[in-house]
């Protein structure tokens, strides 16, 4: 991998899909990346017209223009670190595993963006034969949703036991360095829980619950938070840790936005720089999300 760069500022790419609306995909990544202090570079695989209330139309980018832009990144600025999203189809996904192996991009976290969090499927089932056989053994870690992991295990996750079967039977099927199965989709006290797995060290990973429907964009800011740490030398059970307590402060300044399921907060931190907003977008936190 080229890590030369002309800066002490780390820089990490994500390879993902447009969002519009500007709650998920790309535009969640870099402003994950810019609050991270991370240079966020980006190759975009597809473009959609999409708002709080849903997606209108998705349309993929050439194979070669996905390429085009991995190339120009890594070959004069460099990377620590890289995240894939929402790569759409068997083409994409294929390339992008021969550029990922011919540029040596190292620090790869694969969101295997293939179901939603509603169980909605949103690639073909060629196309998910061809992460799991091509991309996802290149990645240092996986963070899959439960239905994603479902898929993957060939398991029904009901409960925390499914779920700790799942993470092992993932990294030992799909050689990968790690895994973390997302609990943002199961029930009770188990929304938000996380399962970790290494191949030695299977953890339970808990944080507090937030109330709120503002939840837009979770995955891609989990796994863009995991690329800007590993960017700036974490060690991964590090990177995941302090990734996951980020998206929980994010979801706490959820940003209630649109008619539908607005985005979680990337951008706390800059609230009221001098102005007092950020005591009052705690206190709107608080009331209007349900947050503690």
């Amino acid at each position: 991998m080229n890590t030369a760069i002309n800066s002490r500022i780390p820089v990490a790419l994500t390879i993902a899909g447009s969002d519009s609306g500007g709650g998920a995909g790309i535009q969640a990544d870099l402003r994950t990346f810019a609050f991270h202090c991370v240079h966020g570079t980006s190759a975009i695989t597809c473009v959609t017209a999409q708002n709080t209330l849903g997606v209108r139309r998705v349309d993929a980018m050439p194979m070669e223009a996905v390429v085009a832009q991995i190339q120009a990144v890594v070959e004069d600025i460099g990377v620590q670190a890289a995240k894939t999203g929402m790569l759409l189809n068997q083409e994409i996904i294929f390339a992008v595993a021969q550029q990922v192996e011919a540029l040596q991009i190292n620090n790869l976290v694969v969101d295997p963006v293939m179901v939603s969090r509603t169980g909605a499927q949103l690639i073909d089932d060629d196309a998910v034969k061809t992460l799991c056989h091509t991309l996802i053994p290149k990645a240092v870690i996986i963070t899959p949703n439960r239905y994603e992991a479902q898929i993957l295990s060939g398991l029904q996750i009901n409960s925390l036991e499914d779920m700790q079967a799942a993470a092992e039977i993932i990294h030992k099927t799909l050689r990968t360095k790690a895994v973390l199965v997302k609990g943002g989709g199961m029930q009770g006290d188990l929304r938000g829980v996380d399962i970790w797995f290494d191949g030695d060290k299977l953890e339970v990973l808990t944080t507090k619950q937030v109330e709120t429907k503002n939840t837009h964009g979770t995955g891609c800011t989990l796994s863009a938070a995991i690329a800007a740490n590993l960017a700036k030398g974490k060690d991964l059970w590090q990177a995941v840790q302090q990734a996951k307590e980020y998206v929980t402060t994010a979801l706490t300044y959820a940003l209630d936005i649109g008619e539908g399921q607005g985005p979680v907060g990337h951008f706390f931190p800059l609230w009221g720089l001098g102005t007092g907003d950020w005591e009052l977008g705690k206190k709107q936190g608080s009331r209007e999300q349900g947050a503690g």
